[in-house]
């Protein structure tokens, strides 16, 4: 084996270096220690304490005594309540025959055009590819409408329908004559 006095000098360098790096942390992991000692004798936690529970008042279950949402009796009188509603706005549409443009939607139909016949005004509306001709009187839609007046551009009808609240009211609307694009 060859001595090589070079490197046994970096061996014994490198175990100084390691011994002297070991007792240097020791002394820092001393200070970080007694840091940390000062900060615990320093520092006050401020903790708020908890509120105490509010008392509680158990309320007693009454379901013997008031009306279950879902019953027949409650459903009968909301039945009662919206057909008096209904046949006050309905009395005479409900009994009557039904004419043919009945049987659509009004946003179904177009009023393609109008005539004025024996000096009364009629409008041509068409739906389905089918042309009809109507009169003031005369119902259109699904909703009772009634043709209440008719010019060369529109026909104006009254119609019942329910509201947001579940009311039935009477709106009018109107059918603008669609011209057809070149």
């Amino acid at each position: 084996m060859n001595w090589n006095p070079l490197g046994h000098g970096v061996r014994i360098a490198a175990v100084v270096f390691s011994a002297s790096a070991l007792v240097a942390c020791g002394d820092a992991q001393d200070e970080l220690q007694g840091w940390m000692d000062q900060q615990r004798r320093e520092v006050k936690p401020n903790v708020t304490p908890l509120s105490p529970p509010k008392k509680f008042d158990p309320q007693p279950y009454l379901v013997a005594t008031s009306v279950e949402p879902f019953s027949n009796q409650k459903l009968s009188v909301a039945l009662k309540q919206e057909a008096r509603q209904v046949n006050s706005l309905l009395a005479g549409e409900v009994n009557r025959r039904k004419e043919p443009l009945e049987a659509y939607p009004v946003d179904s139909m177009v009023m393609v055009g109008s005539v004025t016949k024996q000096g009364r005004q009629h409008a041509l509306l068409q739906v389905n590819k089918l042309l009809y001709q109507v009169k003031v009187g005369e119902y259109i839609g699904q909703n009772y409408g009634k043709i209440q007046s008719i010019t060369e551009t529109e026909v104006t009808y009254r119609e019942v329908v329910q509201d947001a609240a579940g009311e039935w009211i009477e709106r009018i609307s109107s059918l603008q004559l669609q011209e057809k694009a070149r």
